[in-house]
């Protein structure tokens, strides 16, 4: 089965198999100069148009009953600049690929999240990160961009031109157009030293603080119904390279986090009365570890357990006291929770509708395997998380509308300013956006 979003007989559904559509055509451009024509075209028709990645997102953000753009032609690297340090790749490029092309170089983005399937197009536009204390998301990293806006022309952004796109359009929702090409900002290629270790909950939530400001990327899994954490460091490191041993990289990233995590989802699923003891014996089957490899190989890892996603950031001072909340929900609602809870951490930045716009921000997702009724579960979190002015990632679950954004958004009239200029006739709209962005 393939990572990507599946299209049988006409419908297409996204990874977490939560959202479906029937376009009324599909384009796979093989250029920027296709992929404007499509858009043209789309507007004679009186169509609406969409783009979607890998369909990894868990709302429906690029369901469309128009034209559904699939940029799967549209990549590889287009210029590689040594001297300002940037790579400019093409839209549909895996970030996988992504990825092992800048390793080859010798080359690296400073940070990323922790899955590659996505394209770098769709990673960005729903503000996909990763964890750091000093470095942000994907989309932050974005020194320039090309866009195909609604009459089919073609925009390069950057801080330099066209700068009022560009603070935007590097999370841009795929409201204000279709992003093309991106370009990132680099770095030489460096080591990290991963450390994993279990950590109790107490512990962690009690030294949270020294914890984030003494790593540059600090993150944690905490197990509902257990009072253990999985903690996980990386920083920088001179070497040597020591990369996690094949045979027990397989062990525990492929027989234990995916083979048999899926396997207690699975017993989970038919006996939700198990779910505490399977979150004990998950809590400790995966033991301390440090590794030194290669930026992708440490903030990365393989997800084959298909599932579905809320995640909300908070102001990072408010993420112990959220945590806590959500934990004595979970033990009051006699829910069975079987999938940790993952906490991770952003700066502060300078896009209009990133999650971290404006204040330094603490993510904390909850998920629940694909197929279980998650209903319960992710209202009750989302009604802590919006309590404490949370903001929804905009590829994962939540109920939130435009009013709501207005209110934890600063610039949200900013950016809704700029899609009437870009797109005055809702050629990029769906049923997402006029919820999120009002119509």
């Amino acid at each position: 089965m393939s990572t990507a979003a599946s299209a049988k007989n006409g419908t297409w559904r996204n990874w977490g198999g939560n959202v479906a559509a029937r376009p009324a055509r599909e384009v796979t451009p093989a250029s920027v100069d296709e992929l404007a024509a499509a858009v043209r075209k789309a507007a004679e028709d009186g169509l609406k148009v969409k783009a979607v990645g890998t369909g990894h997102s868990f709302t429906s953000i690029a369901a469309t009953d128009g034209v559904l753009i699939r940029p799967q032609l549209l990549t590889g690297i287009r210029n590689i600049d040594r001297d300002a340090m940037t790579v400019t790749v093409e839209a549909g490029t895996p970030l996988k690929r992504l990825n092992m092309a800048l390793a080859r170089e010798g080359l690296s983005l400073t940070n990323m999240g922790d899955i590659m399937e996505q394209t770098v197009s769709g990673a960005t536009s729903t503000g996909t990160h990763g964890t750091g204390r000093d470095s942000g998301s994907i989309a932050a990293q974005i020194r320039g961009l090309e866009l195909v806006t609604a009459d089919g022309s073609v925009l390069s952004c950057s801080e330099k031109e066209n700068p009022e796109v560009f603070a935007a359009a590097r999370i841009g929702l795929g409201a204000l157009g279709i992003v093309t090409a991106i370009t990132f900002a680099v770095e030489p290629v460096f080591l990290l030293t991963a450390r994993e270790e279990p950590m109790s909950f107490d512990k962690v939530t009690s030294t949270f603080d020294e914890l984030w400001a003494e790593n540059e990327h600090f993150e944690f899994y905490w197990f509902p119904h257990t009072g253990s954490t999985n903690t996980k460091r990386n920083n920088r490191s001179a070497g040597p390279e020591k990369p996690v041993p094949q045979l027990q990289g397989w062990i525990e990233d492929e027989f234990l986090s995916n083979g048999v995590f899926q396997v207690a989802q699975w017993v989970g699923r038919a006996v939700p009365g198990t779910i505490p003891s399977i979150a004990r014996i998950s809590s400790k089957a995966l033991s301390a570890r440090t590794y030194t490899d290669i930026p992708y190989k440490v903030f990365t890892s393989p997800r084959r357990v298909r599932f579905v996603e809320m995640e909300y950031a908070v102001p990072r001072e408010a993420v112990v006291e959220t945590l806590r909340e959500l934990r004595t929900m979970v033990e009051r609602s006699g829910l069975k929770v079987s999938f940790p809870v993952e906490v991770r951490t952003a700066p502060a930045d300078d896009i209009t509708l990133s999650t971290a716009s404006g204040r330094d921000s603490a993510y904390i997702a909850v998920h629940m395997v694909k197929g279980t009724p998650y209903q319960a579960y992710f209202t009750a979190a989302e009604r802590i998380f919006t309590a404490h002015e949370g903001r929804p990632h905009w590829g994962k679950v939540h109920t939130r509308d435009a009013e709501y954004f207005a209110g934890v958004y600063p610039r949200f009239g900013e950016f809704t300013a700029l899609r009437d200029r870009l797109d005055p006739d809702r050629r990029f709209q769906n049923d997402y956006l006029r919820r999120v962005l009002g119509s």
